[in-house]
């Protein structure tokens, strides 16, 4: 995948991942970056969590497996964002 490629993607998979918090977290969220903590600045608990990755799950059609996902995973924005691409 080209540069350019990957960063659209990865683009994307940000703004589907800011799109999804919005809706579970029933508030707009407009200062979020990659750098964005899940848990610690976004307050997100297990709950929050399966909503969100259900969220992601039918914004960008795919399966997280939840084999294959770990708390790293969910640390930030950024962070969930690779396992994402990395897991398309």
């Amino acid at each position: 995948m080209t540069t350019v490629a990957h960063d659209t993607d990865r683009t994307q998979i940000i703004d589907a991942i800011v799109v999804a918090l919005s809706d579970v977290l029933r508030k707009e969220l407009t200062d979020v970056t990659e750098e964005t903590r899940l848990f610690d600045d976004l307050s997100l608990d297990s709950t929050s969590v399966l909503g969100l990755l259900m969220a992601l799950e039918d914004a960008l059609d795919i399966e997280v497996d939840p084999e294959s996902l770990e708390q790293s995973h969910l640390e930030s924005v950024g962070a969930l964002a690779g396992y994402i691409a990395e897991s398309r």
